[in-house]
């Protein structure tokens, strides 16, 4: 295996900027099923398709760091990122399919908001991935970036309690196992960004104990 004395920075921060893309177009493809329920195997075999390309971003981020000596960020970070962002896509992938698997006749309000607010987190999450870049004091416009995402996350928590009550209220126990097991999906997306705002503080943080000339706790 060939390693990298020197640091490759665009190598890992193209790949990221990558998987964030391909987040926003599996979050713009979701929400177009879950509107527009028509040509339902086809959009979620889409969907499937973004899943798939997300596989082999993170692939490619894990080999990289193997080879790399050197990283521009703590190579947990980057590792961190590259799954969380992986696993945005993969619970978008689970909600799409189950709407097959479970033969549900049409999406609910609830499932369409949850899409929603999946597409500004997805959209957020890619702006700020786009920042991680930046050094010095410029990394701390990821600061509000991390605060909207924390309250998207908010958000997208009332909407499935909300949900789940009125499954108990109008529809038999089936269909609430299925729709349970789609918002918990839905709502896991959420979730997951949230922890990848938790990681973007992180780095925010780390970045502001070097430049006061402050050594970060080692990792055990």
């Amino acid at each position: 295996m060939r390693f990298s004395i020197m640091p490759r920075e665009d190598s890992f921060f193209v790949l990221l900027e990558e998987s964030s893309s391909n987040l926003k177009t599996t979050a713009a493809k979701l929400l177009d099923l879950m509107e527009n329920y028509k040509d339902v195997p086809s959009k979620v075999a889409g969907i499937k398709e973004s899943e798939e390309i997300g596989d082999g971003i993170i692939h490619r981020i894990m080999t990289q760091l193997h080879k790399s000596f050197i990283t521009p960020l703590d190579r947990e970070d980057i590792a961190l990122l590259g799954e969380k962002l992986d696993d945005v896509v993969d619970c978008i992938e689970e909600a799409a399919r189950y709407m097959i698997e479970y033969q549900i006749s049409k999406p609910t309000k609830s499932a369409c908001e949850l899409s929603k607010i999946i597409v500004k987190c997805a959209t957020t999450v890619d702006k700020a991935i786009r920042l991680v870049k930046n050094r010095g004091s410029k990394l701390k416009a990821l600061l509000p970036l991390k605060d909207e995402l924390n309250q998207l996350e908010n958000e997208a928590d009332k909407v499935t309690s909300r949900a789940m009550g009125e499954l108990f209220e109008n529809y038999s126990a089936i269909d609430i196992i299925k729709w349970k097991e789609v918002y918990g999906q839905l709502e896991g997306a959420t979730d997951k960004c949230e922890e990848i705002a938790a990681i973007m503080e992180g780095i925010v943080i780390k970045n502001a104990m070097l430049i006061l000339g402050v050594s970060t706790p080692k990792s055990m």
